[in-house]
């Protein structure tokens, strides 16, 4: 790896435990522009062999994920052919209410997406919502576009991006030359609702996103947590091909009564636990007395509550 990032100019290697491949490329790898020998700039872009290459769009590159033969013909300076796509407008309104973070909106967004079928197209977010939200939410939500089945969900270059690149090691020439390539080509800043004719355009109030849940698999099903109690229950009985857990009606109202003193509770067994004469643990530690409590550690501590109750 170290000789061909000696002998290639265009390779470079980053080793691992630096983080996910798209934190790193979003926070070290990406340029925003490149220059040529001649002193040519043009747009940063990306072809990825990972679908949430698309992490990268919060930042205003046009990258998405592709396959290993299109990712093997572009290392080799071969161009990537694509339809020209539909670009859908999302308009962003508002602002978020406290306590509602970047996942109740990115689950929002997915949903509503999912709902439009956007599959193949580009999303772009526009719109004067979208200039409140912080790079890290933009990514959030780019990162998320093969949840909503975009080709990408792009987020254009403003001063939110420059903050960000100033914040991540970028260069002063290096943003310098990023802003004023962006603002030269009539591309810098979040367009508002009427500046572009987009093919289709999908709109939400920031202000009407509220805090919610989704499984991994499936975050397109999105349950307010006001709602959870209600779709648990109603998802209780009903068969696994409905998403639900089909579980019989009669055991969703069992309870399962847990003595104080009991560890847990196994295959409906409530006996408690009996205590036993303290002795040192499985490590050899003996109990710390009261001086030593204060600086424990959480581990330590439920250690020591253990000893205090003779369970072992």
């Amino acid at each position: 790896m170290k000789w061909g990032m000696q002998a290639f100019d265009t390779f470079g290697v980053v080793p691992p435990g630096f983080g996910i491949v798209h934190q790193v490329n979003l926070e070290y790898l990406a340029r925003g522009v490149h220059q040529t020998d001649d002193g040519v700039y043009y747009p940063d872009t990306l072809v990825g062999t990972d679908s949430h290459t698309t992490m990268i769009n919060g930042i205003g590159v046009v990258a998405w994920g592709v396959g290993g033969i299109e990712a093997e013909a572009a290392m080799l300076g071969q161009p990537v052919y694509f339809l020209t796509p539909d670009v859908v407008g999302f308009e962003l309104t508002g602002r978020l209410r406290e306590g509602v973070t970047a996942t109740d909106l990115v689950l929002t967004v997915t949903e509503l997406l999912r709902q439009k079928k956007v599959v193949g197209k580009f999303v772009e977010f526009f719109g004067e919502g979208t200039r409140t939200l912080a790079l890290p939410d933009r990514a959030t939500i780019g990162n998320m576009a093969p949840e909503y089945g975009a080709t990408m969900g792009f987020f254009p270059v403003d001063d939110k991006t420059i903050e960000y690149f100033k914040g991540t090691g970028r260069t002063k020439a290096e943003i310098e030359a990023f802003e004023a390539y962006f603002r030269a080509q009539g591309l810098f800043g979040v367009p508002v609702a009427g500046e572009i004719d987009y093919s289709q355009v999908v709109k939400l109030d920031l202000g009407d996103v509220t805090p919610s849940l989704a499984g991994p698999k499936r975050p397109q099903d999105r349950i307010e947590l006001g709602d959870v109690a209600q779709k648990f229950a109603s998802l209780f009985s009903k068969p696994v091909t409905e998403n639900g857990f089909n579980q019989p009606a009669d055991k969703l109202g069992v309870r399962h009564p847990v003595r104080p003193g009991a560890e847990g509770q196994r295959n409906g067994d409530a006996r408690a636990v009996q205590p036993r004469t303290a002795r040192p643990g499985g490590d050899g530690r003996q109990p710390p007395d009261a001086r030593l409590r204060a600086g424990l550690g959480r581990r330590d501590r439920a250690f020591v509550r253990r000893c205090d109750r003779g369970q072992w």
